[in-house]
């Protein structure tokens, strides 16, 4: 047996769109492929203004310049998320706030949110894991009422909806990855979506993402020639990223159904483990919410025996994997001043998640087979 997690999906256009953009002549971006792939994604994502970027790490950092993160502002953000999301205010000179999450969606915990806002807060940013959230619209009013700033880390989460409202959108900024790991790829690439009206913002993301230069203006003819005028990095992906990314975004929905095939085949069989008390819990999606089936995780009863299940699983070529060390446990939260046991079910979530293989050509008899493995070794477990 070889269920890898994750494996490469390819719709056959990526090689068509790279040749057409090599042969184009500019491969330096801002191209036709950059602008379709920002025409698809902000019609995906109504109100809002989209721009490309080379990654979703640089999404979060345009995001958090955008918004102006000065020394000494604190921002509240899960702990269960990757380094990227703190390390975004940290170059800023802010401070990440680490709250703990629900244990039904490893999101934010919103009334352990609401303990942490001080006079320093000054944003709040949810992170949506595995395509799924907390409940947006009373974190919306809960910034609106403290005058926060509503940043949404989307990494995972393009496609999916809270309220038949698209994540992404709820907040001031969204943020999303295209990662090789997640379910549209580019191999890196990122997008920053920017709520409507928006023209100030809109000006200031392209003249950052620029190298803090009006090319853009330049390009558009409103301007003679292009020159600094702001703070700025090198954000903005060539067009062959763009192609690639072409080609998967003309593929969204059939991949989102693809994975979803495949994610409540899991349920369906691995809900009964549940009932029988030999796993914790396993992924969910709450009621509001509509999701892009991201990943699919299970939750142990302690992480000693999510580490038997994982190399004995491995050892059958199944591919299990952990996922996030929660950042307040890590070397780098400690030195923030955080212990382990100061937001436990994160720490649970660190210690006791595993997530299970879920690609797009996955098929159902692959998933039969890492249910049927997962349940034996369950059981010869909680036998011994």
């Amino acid at each position: 047996m070889n269920i890898p997690y994750n494996k490469l999906y390819l719709t056959g256009k990526e090689m068509l769109y790279l040749k057409e953009a090599l042969e184009g002549g500019n491969i330096a971006g801002d191209g036709v492929f950059d602008a379709r792939v920002c025409d698809f994604l902000e019609d995906r994502l109504s109100g809002t203004s989209v721009r490309s970027v080379t990654s979703g790490t640089h999404a979060l950092e345009l995001a958090v310049a955008l918004a102006k993160i000065c020394p000494g502002d604190e921002v509240i953000m899960p702990s269960y998320t990757f380094p990227s999301t703190a390390n975004a205010v940290l170059l800023r000179g802010g401070i990440p706030v680490f709250c703990d999450v629900e244990e039904e969606t490893l999101c934010m915990d919103l009334e352990d949110v609401e303990k942490r806002i001080t006079g320093k807060t000054k944003m709040l940013m949810p992170v949506h894991y595995g395509g799924v959230c907390c409940p947006m619209d009373r974190l919306v009013d809960l910034a609106r009422d403290r005058g926060l700033v509503v940043v949404e880390d989307a990494a995972q989460a393009l496609g999916s909806t809270y309220k038949e409202k698209p994540l992404g959108t709820w907040g001031e900024m969204g943020c999303f990855s295209f990662h090789g790991t997640k379910n549209l790829v580019s191999g890196e690439g990122g997008a920053i979506s920017i709520r409507k009206p928006n023209e100030d913002l809109l000006e200031k993301a392209e003249i950052y993402r620029q190298k803090g230069t009006n090319r853009i203006q330049f390009i558009k003819g409103e301007v003679n020639q292009y020159t600094w005028v702001g703070e700025g990095s090198s954000y903005a992906p060539s067009e062959l990223l763009m192609a690639v990314l072409n080609a998967q975004l003309e593929e969204m929905d059939q991949i989102h159904k693809r994975r979803s095939s495949i994610y409540h085949g899991y349920q369906q069989q691995i809900s009964p483990m549940v009932d029988r008390g030999l796993l914790r819990g396993m992924s969910t999606i709450p009621e509001d919410v509509t999701s892009n089936y991201h990943n699919f995780y299970v939750l142990f009863h302690d992480g000693s025996t999510r580490d038997r299940v994982r190399q004995r699983l491995q050892e059958q070529g199944i591919g299990a994997v952990i996922h996030f060390v929660p950042l307040h446990v890590s070397p780098m939260g400690a030195k923030l001043g955080y212990a382990p046991e100061d937001l436990p079910v994160t720490r649970m979530a660190g210690e006791c998640l595993l997530r299970l293989p879920l690609f797009t050509a996955m098929t159902m008899e692959e998933m039969m087979q890492v249910s049927k493995a997962l349940l034996e070794v369950l059981e010869h477990e909680y036998d011994r």
